[in-house]
């Protein structure tokens, strides 16, 4: 069964910065397609950015674009979201997911229906 877990979600001031992880236990193939989403009270989960472990190719929500970083860590199936210059809007839970067909879409990232596991979430508050 694979697990997701995300940790360093928090609060911080506009501006600021936070590095998101997600780790991948019990994933037995060779390679991951894995996505960042988020989700705001009363609002839709919208998908952020996703990195494929095979190309290393990465795709970025317009929103996010030159302030957020996707990456992979030296662990296996461990996956980063480094957050810079961060707005109030940017205020939600952050979840990590896993794409079915193990890469990820430059076109149909975004779609929640293509991650088949996902993690419990982490907060994220930008705020003064």
């Amino acid at each position: 069964q694979v697990q997701l877990v995300e940790s360093g979600g928090g609060l911080v001031q506009p501006g600021g910065s936070l590095r998101l992880s997600c780790a991948a236990s019990g994933y037995s193939y060779d390679h991951f397609g894995i996505g960042w989403f988020r989700q705001a009270p009363g609002k839709e989960r919208e998908g952020v950015s996703c990195i494929s472990s095979m190309d290393g190719s990465t795709y970025y929500a317009e929103s996010v674009k030159g302030r957020f970083t996707i990456s992979r860590g030296n662990a296996k199936n461990t996956v980063y979201l480094q957050m810079n210059s961060l707005k109030p809007e940017d205020t939600a839970v952050y979840y990590c997911a896993t794409d079915r067909y193990l890469y990820c879409s430059s076109y149909d990232f975004r779609n929640p229906g293509r991650y088949n596991y996902w993690g419990q979430g982490t907060q994220v508050t930008v705020s003064s």
